[in-house]
């Protein structure tokens, strides 16, 4: 059993590895989620995610004879790194499998710790099969990413830090993948104070634990997509699901658009990056799924800022579109000299900056003598948007 004993003994194990993260009030986010909000920022702690504190706690408590056969673990990419570091401080070896969709931002942050890493599987799920039967084979301890005591109770050392920070918060919004972190959290800010409420938020892409929580039994999915890569766990776990009906005391779920929306604002408004995983809680606030928390204080946890760039370039680039700051058009032009310098000349009187432009006078739906041009231009808002219509439609660039 998960016993707050094993959580204080953790905290004492992993000072001085872990960072001492920021609890740090988020006045845009309070504003907008109409409640008093605190973020803790695991985004900022060493490889980037709160994962290396039940990791280095689970090795820590390995005897000398099974550490020196060294580790083996499957992840995503956060245990993965918690694994790594973990393993290289004790001068052991370690081998980490990952699906293969694993973003290279990750699969790079493993090799830097100078772990193996093997890429099997379309998810997390696939990645575990092989890493235990890769284990057995090679006489590997397995270090599991949420269902193992020793790495919840070094996952529950965040909410000590939380509650040392700030002791009188309402409620507690927390990531939940395999539901290891949650577990760990849970168990410690229930014996600290039964009364804050602990929120566990999930990516409706991977519903498989939710729905388990909602029913009260163990129900696997058939499949994970989401963004949030880090908490696309398919099967449920009996062990955590059952900490988390006994200590949990609401669980939601936010989509992808959800998650990139919150992405942006952290990036934007808190000028955090924070990968999907890490940013659900702030979906779950932005998005209106916990509105009983208003003028309420509340903490939540960034867990993770290992986001994959190109991702988060589309992100960047969808959220420009969706906010009226960034717009596409395609307008068919005279084939002749000038043409395009007039159109261009009436996007500057209007203000709109063009980012990029193509040209093409082959298309099979085009006359002969006539060019489309598509432009990407910036803009100021939806109003913006609508004038610059109107007046290209004027201008009989646009037609109904």
């Amino acid at each position: 059993m998960l016993d707050i004993n094993k959580i204080y003994e953790a905290r004492d194990r992993i000072k001085g590895v872990i960072v001492d993260t920021p609890l740090s009030y988020a006045p845009n986010l309070s504003q907008v989620a109409e409640c008093q909000v605190y973020l803790k920022k695991e985004n900022l702690q060493v490889t980037g995610a709160f994962k290396i504190r039940g990791a280095y706690n689970k090795i820590a408590t390995l005897s000398d004879e099974q550490r020196a056969s060294g580790v083996v673990a499957a992840s995503a990419g956060n245990h993965a790194q918690g694994v790594a570091l973990s393993a290289s401080l004790f001068n052991i070896r370690a081998v980490i499998v990952m699906p293969e969709s694993t973003p290279l931002t990750k699969i790079n942050g493993v090799k830097y710790y100078g772990a193996e890493v093997i890429l099997a599987g379309g998810n997390y799920d696939e990645a575990y099969a092989y890493a235990t039967k890769y284990g057995k084979e090679n006489s590997l301890i397995f270090v599991h990413p949420f269902e193992d005591d020793e790495v919840m109770a070094g996952q529950g050392t965040l909410a000590l830090d939380i509650l040392d920070g700030c002791s009188d918060f309402d409620a507690v919004i927390i990531p939940v993948g395999g539901g290891g972190l949650i577990s760990g959290m849970a168990k410690a800010i229930k014996s600290r104070n039964p009364k804050i409420e602990v929120i566990g938020v999930s990516a409706k892409g991977a519903p498989a634990l939710k729905n388990s929580f909602d029913l009260g039994q163990a129900i696997d999915s058939l499949s994970v997509r989401t963004i949030a890569d880090g908490i696309a766990v398919r099967d449920t776990s009996t062990i955590t699901l059952n900490y988390m009906l006994e200590s949990v005391d609401k669980f939601v779920s936010v989509d992808d658009e959800e998650i990139a929306s919150a992405m942006l604002f952290l990036l934007e408004r808190q000028k955090l990056v924070v990968e999907g995983a890490g940013a659900v809680g702030v979906a779950a606030l932005l998005h209106h799924k916990l509105e009983h928390l208003k003028d309420k204080k509340v903490a939540v946890v960034l867990s993770g800022g290992n986001v994959d760039v190109t991702l988060l370039s589309v992100i960047i680039e969808k959220g420009l579109l969706k906010s009226g700051r960034k717009m596409k058009l395609t307008v068919t032009l005279i084939d002749k000299p000038g043409s395009l310098m007039r159109f261009t000349e009436i996007l500057q009187q209007l203000n709109a900056n063009i980012v990029h432009i193509a040209y093409d006078r082959t298309s099979v739906s085009l006359d002969y003598g006539d060019a489309n041009v598509t432009v990407h231009v910036e803009t100021k808002g939806e109003e913006h948007q609508q004038m610059i219509k109107k007046v290209l439609k004027e201008e009989n660039y646009i037609r109904e």
